[in-house]
Formats: C-alpha cells, sequence, structure tokens
C-alpha cells in the first residue's frame, strides 16, 4: 500500500513543474478519430481536459466527427468520398456536417465536460471562421482539383472565443466556416485547429490520432518517431511516408510552427489518459515536432 501511494506522489512530482509552466497557456487540442467512437477514450480525453483546466490552463477544443457525418450521410444514401484527407462536399452533405457538428457533436462535448465540473461552451465554426472554397491541387501538381464546398480559411476571428475562456469556460469549436454571402464550407479539423491555435497564439497544439504518432513507414508500427523538424516531416512527405489522413495534420502542425507556435504534438486518442501523459510528463507518449534546424 505504502509503495502504491509513493509511486502516485512519484507522478505528481513529475507533473509539477509542467503545470507551473503551462499555467495561463493556451492549448488548442483537435479532438476526432476513433477517440470520438470509443466511450471509454471519448470519456478519458474529456477527463484530461477538465483536468487541464482545473490546474490552471486554458485549453480549446477544435472537434471533428467525420465518422458520425459519414454514418449520417449513408442514411441518407450518399457515400463519402476523400481526396488527400479531405471530404469532397456537395450541398447535401455540407447540411448534414453542420447539422450533425452543430446539434450533436459539440453540444455532447459541453455535456461531457460539464459532468466533469468543468464549464464549456459551444462556439460554432461559422460564427469565428471565415473561409472561402478550397480548390487544392493535385499529386503531380497539374490541376486544381473541386472538391466542392470544402473550406480554406481566410480569417480565424478570435474575440469570441477569448470572451468565452474569459468566462472561465472552455471553448467548444465546430470546423465549419462561412463566407460573406453566408454559405457554409466543410473545413478539415487538422487544418481548422492549427488556424485557432495559430490566431490564439497558443502554446501548443495538440492532434488526437488514431496511431500513436508519425512512422518513417506508414505500414511499420516499430518505425514510430518520437521528435521531428520540420525539415524531416517535409522530407517524409516527399518520400510518400506520410499519407491519407496523416497529411492534413502533419501540414497544419508545420504550418503552425512556422506561423510560431514552438511545438505540437500528434499522440493517440484511444491510449488511456493520452493527453495528460504528453503534456505532463518527462518521456510523453506521441510525437512531438519542432522548427529544429
Amino acid at each position: 500500500m505504502m509503495e502504491r501511494s509513493m509511486a502516485k506522489a512519484d507522478v505528481l512530482i513529475e507533473a509539477l513543474p509542467y503545470i507551473q509552466r503551462f499555467r495561463n497557456s493556451i492549448v488548442v487540442i483537435k479532438f476526432g478519430g476513433s477517440a470520438m467512437e470509443e466511450p471509454r477514450a471519448y470519456d478519458g480525453i474529456l477527463t484530461d481536459v477538465a483536468f487541464m483546466e482545473c490546474v490552471g490552463m486554458r485549453p480549446v477544443i477544435v472537434h471533428g466527427g467525420g465518422s458520425a457525418v459519414s454514418r449520417e450521410m449513408a442514411k441518407a444514401g450518399l457515400k463519402a468520398q476523400f481526396i488527400g484527407g479531405l471530404r469532397v462536399t456537395g450541398q447535401d452533405t455540407i447540411d448534414i456536417v453542420e447539422r450533425v457538428l452543430s446539434s450533436e457533436v459539440s453540444p455532447g462535448i459541453v455535456r461531457t465536460l460539464q459532468s466533469k465540473g468543468s464549464e464549456a461552451k459551444a462556439v460554432p465554426g461559422p460564427d469565428v471562421i471565415s473561409a472561402h472554397q478550397h480548390h487544392p491541387w493535385s499529386e503531380d501538381g497539374t490541376e486544381r482539383l473541386d472538391l466542392g464546398l470544402v473550406g480554406e480559411i481566410e480569417h480565424v476571428e478570435t474575440g469570441p472565443i477569448l470572451d468565452v475562456m474569459a468566462q472561465g469556460a472552455i471553448p467548444v469549436l465546430s470546423p465549419l466556416g462561412s463566407d460573406k454571402e453566408g454559405q457554409r464550407y466543410n473545413i478539415n479539423a487538422d487544418i481548422a485547429a492549427a488556424e485557432v491555435a495559430i490566431a490564439l497564439k497558443a502554446r501548443k497544439l495538440v492532434f488526437l490520432s488514431d496511431v500513436h504518432g508519425v512512422r518513417g513507414n506508414t505500414n511499420d508500427s516499430d518505425s514510430f518517431l518520437s521528435t521531428l523538424s520540420v525539415r524531416e516531416v517535409e522530407g517524409l512527405i516527399r518520400e510518400r511516408a506520410i499519407v491519407g489522413g496523416m497529411l492534413p495534420k502533419v501540414n497544419s502542425a508545420v504550418r503552425a510552427i512556422r506561423s510560431g507556435l514552438k511545438k505540437v504534438h500528434i499522440i493517440d486518442g484511444r491510449m488511456p489518459h493520452s493527453l495528460l501523459l504528453e503534456i505532463f510528463t518527462n518521456q510523453g507518449i506521441g510525437t512531438e515536432i519542432v522548427l529544429g534546424d
């Protein structure tokens, strides 16, 4: 019994300098993937967020909800299609995306945080994110692609987000944007989280993934990389060691770091208390991306 108590005390002592260092710091967390689908992981991540807020950090959640959207699309007879990790979005799809994210996912996260003793408030993406239609280049760089109502962010209005934090609540943002005419756009949640972090001048940006972090070989779990520089990331992209859904994460991480963030973390959201382990322990459990040389 005494040894177990001492072990718990050691964990708290290890966390102390990190708690002191990050007090009052804004940390943007992209919450998505399988962690949103598995009840234990979902509850664990939001428990971690509540803990972070309780010890003086200022967490901001930007959530996904792709699986829930795909299920609703299937019910409507629509087939989900992705290009370069981005969902092709027609008008029927954007209606489903907005309904699911704004009426189901955001309120669910808010209720769960409130059940853990934290104040939280949903901030609809279109209220703070200005966007226009995004036309990415094809992989060979020869043509622009039409993904429909997929948005490229022009500006993030930080006032409403900061107002929520000033009220002692955790902002919960949906990855949607709108243009001056009121057209809604679907925005990849990884990209939205990075742009929100840049606009808020966040101390950290954390992406919750379905893998432990970035791998040197996407098919080899033993090729996990604990720390990467921006230059190394760009090399892995050129070598096609990073593909699919990981691309928006690492590209967003690189943009965030080049825009002033010191560190970006990519961790497995399914691992119990992965957020706390990454932020408050010496070793961490995911991939840390830094500017490097």
